[in-house]
């Protein structure tokens, strides 16, 4: 899946003030990131604030986004969930043209053992209708997916294509890039660890910051990738603090402040988040002025 190597972006879902969807927010953030040279767009992310949209809104989203793309980059879906019959439903029932590959992430809440994990990607595997990318985040999920069992799907399965890490360990990143199959793509789930990530034989990110700044974020990967990283360490670098300020409140808060304070898209939010402080919006804003962002 060479189309999925480089820069995607995982996309934020723009709300109007009565927390109703801005599709035409949307529009402009997909054009931001597209015209920012981004490789492809990720709908349906945890950056979408998805557990607060209902599955009408989902299939809603999906569609504009699509329609918006115009076939100028791939699309990625997020379909993943802790319920794994449910998620075979989904895959047999969603609408899934003009999408090129889902990305699933680890259940969460219940904890599975990494027997458990294994046997629900299975499952997804032998029932996904597209090519499938695993998505570890112990942060959200309260477990990690451990390399073995990452590479135990990525050798059994040939419709498992890659997997987003999210897990912070490098080593863990590194025993998965070392073992792994051929083909089989290791994406940085973490922005400020995708140029290390990279040096260690990765295949690019889904950031979160690319969608705010596309331009700093895309070049970064395409010169890591390939092997000019005196270039891409001062890109890095251009957005090393901006991006510890994106999570510093939660995600999409900061990311949406970003876009919101370049014009882009508001910074509503449904609850339970709740927007960044405003001692934080101006330090974004600072960054931003700094680094010509």
């Amino acid at each position: 899946m060479k189309q999925l190597q480089g820069t995607g972006v995982a996309l934020a879902t723009p709300f109007d003030r009565e927390k109703n969807i801005d599709y035409n927010g949307l529009e402009r953030l997909i054009s931001h990131c597209i015209e920012g040279g981004v490789e492809y767009l990720v709908v349906m992310g945890t950056t979408a604030e998805n557990p607060t949209l209902s599955p009408e809104e989902k299939k809603k989203v999906l569609r504009a986004a699509v329609e918006a793309a115009q076939n100028r980059v791939p699309i990625v879906y997020g379909l993943g969930g802790n319920n794994t019959a449910a998620l075979v439903h989904q895959m047999q029932e969603e609408d899934l043209r003009g999408v090129s590959a889902l990305l699933s992430v680890s259940p969460y809440y219940n904890k599975p053992t990494q027997e458990g994990i294994f046997q629900h990607f299975k499952t997804l595997s032998e029932a996904a209708p597209l090519p499938l990318i695993l998505y570890n985040v112990p942060g959200r999920t309260g477990s990690n997916m451990s390399a073995e069992t990452t590479l135990r799907l990525a050798h059994g399965f040939e419709n498992i294509i890659g997997i987003k890490e999210a897990s912070g360990d490098m080593e863990q990143v590194m025993k998965i890039i070392q073992d792994r199959p051929d083909n089989f793509l290791v994406i940085s789930g973490e922005d400020n660890l995708t140029l290390p990530l990279l040096a260690c034989g990765g295949d690019g990110v889904i950031s979160v910051s690319g969608q705010a700044f596309p331009a700093v974020m895309s070049e970064m990967v395409r010169q890591g990738l390939q092997n000019d990283f005196e270039k891409a360490r001062k890109l890095h670098y251009r957005l090393y603090e901006v991006t510890k300020l994106l999570f510093a409140e939660g995600n999409p808060g900061g990311v949406k402040t970003a876009l919101d304070l370049m014009d882009v898209c508001p910074a509503h939010l449904r609850q339970p988040l709740w927007p960044v402080s405003q001692p934080l919006r101006q330090k974004i804003q600072q960054q931003i002025d700094e680094h010509q962002l």
